[in-house]
């Protein structure tokens, strides 16, 4: 199926609109030309038989009325001068028929104007267009000062016109198209751009480098593809190192798994040993199963089908619960754990899942924070907002490495993820979950000193 190109149907409707805007005005100017310069004719004629009258008022002789047919054999008008029975006294040029017609035409002396009138104005179809003047002696009118012009000067004229309103029309036109084919590859262009880097994207080829875009409609999509190509890039490269660092997380439990089941299934090893192998292989079935735990919480957050219910609780008894949960491990590690939350203040949350928001980061509390340190639980309200703190005097977080916790499967201390049980999708989890309460987390840490987590919820 034959398709117009972009530029050629922008070309297209540009100039349809500008035939129809110059079809318009040219219109309206050819008639309004032609209307002036038709009653400019019919002006020239009123005045000189005005003139003729005039002259005739003053002195109707012999010689004024040859003098006055001198004058009009000289020009392109003709001039017959009548008395009021309608006897030529004088005319200009040979009368022909058409001119006779006119003479006989009968003349209402009441809308006779001293200033003449028009008698014949069908300057298309008739050989003459014509006015008359009356003149007065003693008070009376004595005679008439026809002016006559062949309409064929009008039409010449007016035929001059046309082809001069035509020349301007097809070089006004030509001009436009001419700025349109441009115009059209202007504002076509960047679009041929865009249009080739959907198609990369299609095709999953994120590489995509649009030029810096102008300030306007075409420069926001320009930008918005230039977001979403990155946004797409950035994904791609997430989930292949996503999808390599869970092949590694299963990979490094499973190997153990086999291999120590294997070597359990062996008749001659000692009970004892097996029972260290089976723990073992229970141990890292138990991590997968974490594992694969926190990846379905994941999946289920990303496609909206995690349940949030929320309902009012006070925070003092909400963080208490939690804190008398955790306090042995704590006590157990020398770490002095301090609740600081007053008992009035009112939460609308999901008790379940901000307790799994709260368990995390004590967790991660716990096993970073060094011995005889202290880590402070504090709860506040001000400004209709509740903050809820976690603060710790542990081995804080490189700079670096602050942007990224949030990140899924992102480890600050590679090497200690096995010691310490993590697979760097908790914070990932806690981030979801606060936004989906309507808050956020902020976090804040000074390598060597300590970690502050900060949630904030509207109220």
């Amino acid at each position: 199926m034959f398709t117009l190109k972009i530029s050629i149907k922008v070309g297209l409707w540009f100039s349809l609109c500008i035939l129809l805007i110059e079809i318009v005005s040219m219109t309206f100017l050819h008639r309004n030309l032609v209307h002036t310069r038709i009653h400019q004719e019919f002006d020239s004629l009123l005045a000189r038989g005005n003139s003729h009258s005039g002259v005739l008022e003053i002195n109707s002789d012999s010689h004024s009325l040859s003098h006055i047919g001198l004058m009009g054999s000289q020009s392109d008008a003709h001039v017959v001068v009548t008395d009021t029975t309608g006897e030529i006294l004088i005319t200009s040029n040979k009368i022909d028929r058409s001119i006779k017609d006119i003479l006989d035409k009968p003349i209402s002396k009441s809308n006779l104007l001293r200033n003449g009138k028009i008698i014949q104005d069908d300057w298309k179809n008739e050989q003459y267009i014509a006015t008359v003047t009356a003149f007065n002696k003693n008070g009376k009118i004595s005679g008439y000062v026809y002016m006559f012009k062949n309409t064929d000067d009008v039409q010449k004229l007016i035929s001059q016109l046309n082809k001069h309103i035509f020349i301007a029309s097809i070089l006004i036109l030509l001009t436009i198209l001419f700025f349109i084919f441009f115009l059209s590859k202007a504002l076509t262009k960047p679009l041929i751009t865009m249009k080739e880097a959907t198609k990369k994207l299609s095709i999953g080829d994120f590489s995509v480098t649009l030029p810096k875009p102008s300030n306007d409609e075409l420069g926001e999509l320009s930008l918005s593809i230039q977001t979403l190509a990155n946004d797409l890039n950035y994904l791609k490269q997430e989930r292949n190192e996503f999808l390599a660092s869970i092949s590694h997380e299963l990979r490094t439990p499973l190997t153990y798994i086999n291999g120590y089941a294997d070597i359990a299934r062996r008749k001659n090893l000692d009970e004892k040993d097996r029972v260290q192998y089976l723990d073992i292989i229970q141990e890292e079935s138990q991590r997968v199963s974490s594992l694969l735990k926190e990846l379905f919480d994941l999946t289920k957050l990303d496609q909206n089908t995690f349940s949030i219910n929320k309902e009012q609780v006070n925070l003092n008894n909400f963080i208490r619960s939690i804190y008398e949960r955790v306090l042995p491990a704590y006590k157990n590690k020398g770490i002095q754990l301090v609740l600081d939350c007053p008992s009035n203040i009112l939460i609308d949350i999901d008790p379940i899942r901000f307790e799994q928001v709260l368990i995390n980061l004590l967790d991660n509390s716990l096993k970073y924070s060094n011995e005889t340190g202290t880590t402070l639980i504090k709860g506040v309200k001000q400004n209709g907002e509740v903050q809820i703190t976690v603060k710790d005097q542990g081995i804080g977080i490189p700079s670096e490495d602050l942007p990224h916790i949030f990140d899924r499967l992102y480890r600050v201390d590679k090497s200690r993820s096995r010691a310490t049980g993590g697979f760097g999708l908790g914070l990932a989890i806690v981030n979801q979950l606060v936004v989906a309460h309507g808050g956020e987390i902020k976090v804040k840490s000074q390598f060597g000193k300590g970690t502050c987590f900060t949630i904030v919820i509207n109220q």
